[in-house]
């Protein structure tokens, strides 16, 4: 029979204990100075699409009880802390930082552009297609 892992945080199967690993969070005592909130909102900010499952499993853990015995009022609090800690600081997905990051580079780009009152560029030899080449037939 294996031996029981003392780092296993109860309640909290692989997948959840991977994302809360990634996140620095690796034994019950982590979890108990993060506590329930931050530690699921670490693993959010992450990347990860955890269910409210997670956040109450990990209020079950620091409670020595399982998630499902938890009151509904706690779980309500919880659920509102997790709520308020994500509007003090949105998360933001990669596809919102993505365009962002593109709003920024085109405010930048848009600077640069030459003014509509300004005289165009010359021509250059690649705008005439018949530049350079003279023509063999004259009328």
């Amino acid at each position: 029979m294996a031996a029981k892992d003392d780092n296993k945080i109860r309640n909290v199967g692989p997948k959840s204990a991977a994302w809360l690993r990634q996140v620095g969070v690796r034994t019950q005592e982590d979890l108990v100075r993060l506590g329930p909130v931050e530690a699921f909102m670490k693993v959010k900010r992450a990347g990860f699409r955890p269910s409210l499952n997670l956040l109450y499993a990990l209020a079950g853990a620091i409670e020595d009880c399982h998630w499902a015995d938890l009151p509904n009022e706690h779980k309500t609090s919880l659920v509102l802390a997790a709520e308020s800690a994500e509007a003090a600081n949105p998360i933001k997905t990669r596809w919102q930082k993505q365009v962002e990051r593109s709003e920024r580079g085109s405010t930048k780009e848009v600077a640069a552009e030459p003014a509509l009152d300004s005289e165009p560029p010359a021509a250059g030899f690649l705008d005439d297609p018949n530049a350079g080449h003279e023509s063999s037939h004259e009328e």
